[in-house]
């Protein structure tokens, strides 16, 4: 288990769920105001950022190592990629302070040392590891050296990988750790998944496991649930046709919603092992069927398949004792419609 103010996160919990803002403010403080309301009315638990600027997180090189070819930003370098989506710095405080005004948790990504100072000036509860920077060790040890919870995304991540970034955190003074199932694709297949690698990474590293969602929709997010995701990570924006880089795949307000509710109701519908009788269904027995008497019965009549049927409502002895009562007499006279009873026969 961990806890991010307040907010106990694991198995035992509701998944926690993260509104990823990244760049979908698109060079608009007031829009990343608006995404930490939007964020906060539909019941996210956090909205994370992420912290750098183009300079911290790549070169400004036109060179094809430094080029983006297919895919959603095919043809930009990566520095105007990174110029155009990143967060300027000063705006960390005043949305730090709106996340707070509002009443939900807020934190980051940090992409660099210098990112981290920031984020620590600022209290930041909790660090989330990109899974570009998943095998940024040193980075991986800077963050965990502040002691707070952290959230590292395995997206391209290999099992030796994982291992390294999961040990780093560890021996570095993390005591709070979640790892994030993730397939680091702008928008992501549902059948990429492979969800049932967060059953094996459960048991392969002894970590709380959740999941990092790029696909469109919500299914793959709320069946993660299933599996014992207790963390799920989602993109949001405010509209998905304004034309920034992550817009595209990212969730707009009723489906951010519609994840809050269904996923805790996914969580909460898988319960514990139980074959007992659920409170709702205690006014329902009664329309189980049970034995009846279906014709007029006289006193030292035999019972037979054609006095005697399974039937609706269950008021009567179980079905399962039918071929014990069958060829039985009766002691008194019976009307049809009444619930068998055992003193009705002799019965031994």
């Amino acid at each position: 288990m961990l806890e991010i103010n307040g907010r106990k996160i694991g198995k035992n919990f509701p998944p926690y769920i993260i509104a990823e803002m990244s760049a979908n403010h698109n060079g608009d403080i007031n829009n990343a105001f608006k995404i930490i309301e939007m964020a906060k009315r539909s019941g996210a638990d956090a909205v994370k950022l992420q912290t750098y600027t183009p300079d911290t997180i790549t070169f400004d090189s036109k060179s094809e190592d430094f080029m983006i070819r297919g895919g959603l930003w095919d043809g930009k370098s990566l520095y105007d990629l990174y110029k155009s989506a990143y967060m300027p710095w000063d705006w960390h405080k005043p949305i730090f302070e709106k996340a707070n005004a509002e009443g939900i948790t807020i934190f980051s990504s940090p992409f660099d040392f210098t990112a981290v100072d920031l984020l620590e000036d600022l209290n930041a509860p909790a660090y989330k590891i990109a899974s570009f920077e998943a095998i940024d060790i040193p980075l991986i040890k800077y963050v965990a050296s502040t002691g707070k919870p952290m959230i590292i995304s395995t997206g391209m991540a290999n099992e030796e990988e994982i291992s390294e970034a999961i040990e780093a955190a560890q021996s570095s003074g993390c005591k709070q750790l979640v790892i994030l199932h993730c397939v680091s694709s702008y928008p992501a297949e549902a059948e990429d998944y492979n969800l049932k690698t967060i059953l094996d990474m459960q048991q392969r590293y002894g970590c709380l496991v959740g999941l990092s969602d790029h696909t469109i929709s919500n299914t793959t997010a709320i069946a993660s649930v299933a599996l014992g995701a207790c963390v799920i990570e989602k993109h949001v924006t405010l509209d998905r046709t304004d034309g920034g880089p992550d817009d595209s795949f990212s969730l707009e307000e009723p489906e951010l919603k519609d994840l809050c509710q269904f996923s805790k109701e996914a969580y909460y519908a898988l319960g514990e092992v139980n074959y007992g009788l659920k409170s709702n269904e205690k006014s329902s027995v009664k329309f189980r069927r049970s034995l009846y008497i279906v014709k007029d019965i006289k006193a030292g009549e035999v019972i037979d398949l054609g006095n005697v049927r399974s039937i609706r409502p269950g008021y009567g002895v179980s079905p399962k004792f039918l071929e014990d009562i069958v060829g039985s007499t009766s002691k008194v006279d019976i009307k049809a419609g009444t619930p068998f009873k055992w003193d009705f026969i002799n019965n031994e």
